[in-house]
């Protein structure tokens, strides 16, 4: 028996469905996870400590361990994507216009200053998990967008998996992110692809079954916003550049061990371009990738739809 419950945090949508298990506890279990993933590492909240630590000026500060592992994350996602991931990219964003929640900036025109600077780099930042502190250097700024939705999910799932009780599964997604634990419906959690991750779960488009891990998707079609020029930004940025990422992909979609993993890997999917099939098939992960006219590229062994089941039970 599935439940499920939608509602919006952290700037998106979010989706609980709990197979065999407590509904409501699941949810309260995510809301209390969310409320200290927004106060840990929320660009857009002044009292955050993610803001308080781009401020500090090269100060050495300590921080939660829920912000000291989304930093581990985020250094970890840099190093194994070659830096097309990268958390010194907050700048850059707020430079764009990417400067507030975007449903609060979505349908507006924002001054865009777009410059061609190469963002600071994941090494300049120093972190001591030993003793949870955090150096960031004057003038860098932080952003873990391309891994703390994901970090988020993986976490959402499992307080909610603890809370909805023995036998239960439960699959969190957080604006199309998706974490699974547990033991899933017959056939799996079946996920629709979207653009856009507020697509109705049940609608028209090919699904994706999976039993455990993660799934993300990075898209360059969605998070966009206007200049007062008319020209137009989106949300993924080339930390070679400092610009948003020209890129032949429109969508990236990647299977993971972890959302977080999944989250980092969609998104240096768009930033590499046409490397990132090579660089997918190293890391042995799948993924599916629509170019700009809308052909296909399946990686990794990414299954076709017609080998998926119609049955739209438990999608996300």
């Amino acid at each position: 028996m599935l439940g499920t419950a939608d509602w919006q945090a952290l700037g998106a949508r979010a989706r609980l469905v709990v197979s065999d298990g407590d509904l409501d506890a699941a949810r309260a279990a995510v809301e209390g996870v969310l409320a200290e993933v927004d106060r840990a590492y929320s660009r857009f909240r002044a009292d955050s400590e993610l803001v308080g630590l781009n401020a500090a000026r090269g100060r050495q500060v300590r921080v939660s361990a829920l912000l000291a592992r989304a930093l581990a994350g985020s250094l970890e996602a840099a190093r194994a994507t070659g830096g097309a991931v990268d958390p010194t990219i907050g700048r850059a964003l707020r430079i764009a216009g990417y400067d507030d929640d975007f449903d609060r900036i979505a349908g507006t025109t924002r001054p865009l200053q777009l410059r061609l600077s190469p963002v600071p780099g994941w090494s300049v930042i120093h972190l001591d998990e030993r003793t949870g502190t955090v150096r960031v250097p004057t003038d860098v700024e932080l952003d873990l967008g391309a891994t703390g939705k994901g970090l988020a999910s993986d976490l959402c799932a499992a307080a909610a998996l603890a809370a909805a009780g023995p036998g239960a599964g439960v699959l969190v997604s957080l604006g199309g992110d998706v974490a699974v634990l547990g033991r899933p419906p017959e056939g799996g959690w079946r996920i629709l692809l979207a653009e856009d991750s507020r697509a109705d779960p049940d609608g028209p488009g090919e699904v994706v079954a999976i039993e455990r891990g993660g799934l993300a998707t990075s898209s360059t079609t969605v998070r966009r916003w206007a200049a007062d020029t008319g020209a137009t930004a989106h949300h993924i940025v080339d930390p070679r550049t400092g610009l948003p990422a020209e890129t032949p992909w429109r969508t990236a979609t990647v299977v993971a061990d972890t959302c977080e993993a999944a989250n980092a890997a969609s998104t240096a999917c768009i930033v590499l371009g046409h490397a990132a099939v090579d660089w997918l098939m190293a890391a042995r992960l799948p993924a599916r990738l629509v170019a700009q006219d809308g052909s296909l590229v399946r990686v990794g062994g990414w299954p076709d739809p017609a080998d998926v089941a119609a049955d739209p039970a438990g999608r996300a």
